[in-house]
């Protein structure tokens, strides 16, 4: 849309306790080439030493708002910076991560080289390994980043469901302010973190009309440590996906969603957060074993079994739960994804990574029987 290269854009950084890394993230802001920015600080009862870090770019820089607020969690300092957020873009940048020089000028400019009104404009990002050790510390590309192609014209998302399939980083985006309004979009308010980019992302995506998807990664993302979910201390900390992933086909079944593109890349989901699961608590564990089990009979049989990308073994634990014969599996299908996949990680992720992936194909460390 003519104009979108000269846009105010308003930034929200929902900031709890990240001094550690706070200061990097907003540097990264504030030295966007495109200039034009609103940068919305909403620190959320932070106990450490954010507010400081906040008040010293706030000074520094003016385009920098801090706004306090007591602790409410991720979604509901989102959701205030939503309401504070003046500009005609709405971009999220988490306080742990941070962006390169680049990121609003060049969606902008890619914006702005369409006619269409566009509803969002989506990146890959790049995955942050090993984050806690400096002489470790790599960057990988996402699973998005060459996956989907830069797109020529506007889509909708059954065109491209891997935009909802994969990682929810919601982050990696820009939404047109007018749209999240006109559709009255807002975070889900949980304590805490609570996933609440997993809702936001089916009620954006799933409503757009106008999606542009240009594959160059600009955002930083500290990825989870390798290890670092295992074992769960909590119940709600295991049962946590599957309630994102019911609140999900909840507004699903709201929007009246009926394109199986779109249901088939949720209870791909759906099976990515089940095995998940069972990876980090253990399918022993009695809440991990009731929710799976739930979450598997919300889908239909008949989508799961077609989706080429779930592993065979994995379509046979699944129905094997489900009480259903054993599947036939398109090897030709299942064999073609692995060789683009395997190829993938060789490519981005080096001979080991490669290795132990192949192994697990033909060694299954996942279950295969309930």
């Amino acid at each position: 849309m003519h104009g979108d290269s000269k846009s105010l854009v308003s930034v929200i950084v929902p900031i709890y306790n990240v001094e550690k890394y706070l200061d990097q993230c907003l540097k990264s802001i504030e030295a966007q080439t495109h200039k034009n920015l609103e940068i919305l600080c909403i620190n959320d009862g932070s106990t450490d030493g954010s507010p400081d870090i906040i008040r010293a770019h706030a000074a520094a820089d003016p385009r920098v708002v801090m706004v306090d607020k007591a602790n409410g969690g991720y979604g509901q300092g989102c959701n205030m910076g939503l309401r504070m957020a003046k500009g005609d873009w709405i971009s999220i940048v988490e306080p742990d991560d941070w962006i390169d020089p680049g990121m609003y000028a060049d969606m902008l400019a890619f914006a702005d080289s369409f006619a269409e009104t566009l509803d969002i404009v989506k990146t890959p990002w790049t995955d942050i390994r090993y984050w806690d050790d400096p002489d470790r510390e790599a960057p990988f590309p996402s699973t998005m980043q060459g996956e989907i192609k830069t797109s020529a014209r506007p889509i909708m998302v059954g065109e491209e469901p891997k935009l909802i399939s994969q990682h929810p980083s919601i982050w990696s985006a820009i939404y047109r302010k007018g749209f999240l309004d006109e559709k009255d979009i807002r975070f889900p308010e949980y304590p805490g973190a609570g996933w609440a980019d997993n809702p936001f992302l089916i009620e954006t995506m799933c409503q757009a009309k106008a999606i542009v998807y240009l594959d160059k990664p600009y955002y930083n993302y500290r990825s989870d440590l390798e290890g670092s979910t295992l074992n769960h201390k909590t119940v709600e900390a295991v049962v946590r996906p599957f309630d994102r992933w019911e609140d999900m086909l909840a507004i699903i079944k709201r929007l009246g969603i009926t394109d199986k593109r779109i249901l088939r890349a949720h209870c791909q989901r759906g099976i990515n957060y089940s095995f998940g699961a069972i990876h980090d608590d253990g399918w022993d564990n009695p809440h991990v074993r009731e929710r799976v089990t739930k979450c598997f009979h919300e889908m239909d049989p008949e989508l799961v079994l077609s989706i080429d990308d779930i592993a065979p073994h994995r379509k046979k634990f699944y129905c094997d739960v489900m009480g259903l014969p054993k599947p036939k599996i398109n090897y030709p299908a299942w064999w073609a994804h692995l060789v683009k996949m395997t190829g993938t990680t060789l490519k981005n992720e080096g001979p080991a990574k490669f290795l132990k992936r192949v192994g697990r194909v033909f060694k299954p460390t996942e279950p295969t029987q309930a």
